[in-house]
């Protein structure tokens, strides 16, 4: 990686003490924090500090016998995972069983990348989030483990809160503020590499006359370097760089959203958005402008006060019900 980003500044550290201390540290923070060994006694953590192949062997002792998804990069892809010449995909996806995974990571001769990610792990495992989990009070978060070779994830971002704990090898994060989403050169948002728009950056190359605005970014850039056990909080929508710097890296997440999970998803509107209203003529696109930001972004009350309270139907706070039918009313539309 370029000098730059070894002479960034690094993600503050907390210590915890208990499950009440993470918890209230989380809800207080706005911005990322690291925690040493947070999970350094987990049974996994231990096997994968005696050796990777240990690693795998606990892993594979808790198994579902189901296929499971894997992304095989082209050699000489020094662990990219990114779009090729012409914006497809510089990886293959198939399907195969863990065990014939594995072993294609111990007989990886012609270093090809070979990636596991966002897998499910009470669907795809047994026994194994019982053994090693983090408790995260009353949230119900999504838990998904990822596990491959060296890799380079472009920088993105995700919608929920992310607890990222190493459990084997070590990550590299590099993070940016929300805001820096210009200055990251984004791709395409309907072709991605794995559901989100992605930064155009080459982080070990950065090409500053195509992208010069990602100078500022990094103005605004923290990293994180973490070691098996250590935990980084990632808040809902800061842009992260992550790269698998061992020759076997398992990482294991917990997604989860502050916002009930019957509300729609921000991505869904903004891709309806484009789809009605960014073609639009200027003068109307200034209207529906004004639009959102009455019926979106004011204060509830300033929208609806005069309209008899129960009357008001999705100008009120929604509830499940309204919510539910609204969603119905969106997809009868889009069916049109």
């Amino acid at each position: 990686m370029a000098d730059i980003f070894a002479a960034l500044p690094r993600v503050p550290e907390v210590a915890v003490v208990d499950a009440a201390d993470l918890d209230a540290r989380l809800r207080a923070a706005d911005r990322p924090f690291v925690v040493r060994n947070l999970v350094g006694d987990w049974p996994l953590v231990q096997a994968g500090r005696r050796s990777a192949q240990d690693a795998r062997r606990y892993i594979l002792a808790h198994r579902r016998d189901v296929p499971f998804t894997v992304s095989v990069g082209a050699p000489g892809s020094d662990g990219r995972l990114f779009y090729d010449d012409a914006m497809g995909m510089n990886f293959a996806t198939f399907q195969s069983k863990l065990d014939e995974i594995f072993a294609h990571i111990d007989a990886n001769d012609d270093a090809r990348t070979i990636y596991l990610a966002s897998i499910d792990l009470l669907n795809f495992f047994h026994g194994l989030h019982e053994a090693n989990h983090v408790d995260l009070g009353t949230r119900d978060p999504l838990v998904s483990i990822w596990m491959g070779t060296r890799t380079r994830i472009a920088a993105h971002n995700d919608v929920p809160d992310n607890l990222a704990c190493v459990a084997v090898g070590r990550r590299r994060f590099t993070l940016f503020p929300r805001e820096q989403f210009r200055n990251l050169y984004l791709g395409p948002i309907d072709n991605t590499p794995a559901g989100r728009a992605v930064s155009m950056v080459d982080f070990h190359a950065p090409d500053f006359a195509a992208h010069p605005r990602f100078r500022d970014a990094l103005n605004h850039a923290m990293v994180a370097d973490l070691d098996a056990g250590d935990a980084l909080y990632v808040p809902a929508m800061w842009w992260h760089h992550v790269e698998g710097l061992a020759s076997f890296n398992v990482l294991v997440n917990y997604w989860w959203r502050s916002s009930p999970r019957w509300l729609g998803q921000p991505q869904d509107a903004l891709n309806h958005a484009i789809l009605a209203i960014r073609d639009l003529p200027e003068d109307q696109k200034r209207h529906w402008r004004d639009m959102f930001d009455h019926y979106v972004f004011e204060d509830d009350a300033a929208v609806s006060a005069h309209i008899p309270e129960g009357a008001r139907s999705i100008l009120a706070p929604l509830t499940p019900d309204t919510a539910g039918r609204l969603r119905a009313f969106l997809l009868r539309a889009l069916g049109r």
